[in-house]
């Protein structure tokens, strides 16, 4: 019986994949970006920066993740927003849609 890789596990994030903000997370904005707030799991998250907010808030216009976070940031942060998207995904503030 062979182990499974975290590229096969369930539920990985996948920027290439559509993606939206979680319908039970409000977002409250805040001078360094925003509170987003999950209702089902009653955590608290800080969002940093102001553009992962506007990335946040425009997932589900997008055909991917990846797409959302281009239309925000420099081709140079592409990666960075990324991988803050996909922290986000393992806190429940990102799903797929």
């Amino acid at each position: 019986m062979g182990a499974t890789s975290a590229d096969d596990a369930p539920g990985r994030f996948d920027p290439d994949r559509p993606a939206r903000l979680h319908p039970r997370v409000a977002l409250r904005h805040e001078p360094f970006g925003a509170l987003a707030y999950h209702y089902g799991t009653r955590r608290l998250i800080f969002v940093k920066t102001r553009a992962l907010v506007d990335v946040l808030e425009d997932l589900a216009r997008h055909r991917t993740a990846r797409s959302a976070v281009a239309a925000h940031v420099s081709a140079g942060a592409v990666d960075g927003y990324v991988e803050a998207l996909a922290t986000l995904h393992a806190a429940g503030v990102v799903d797929g849609r």
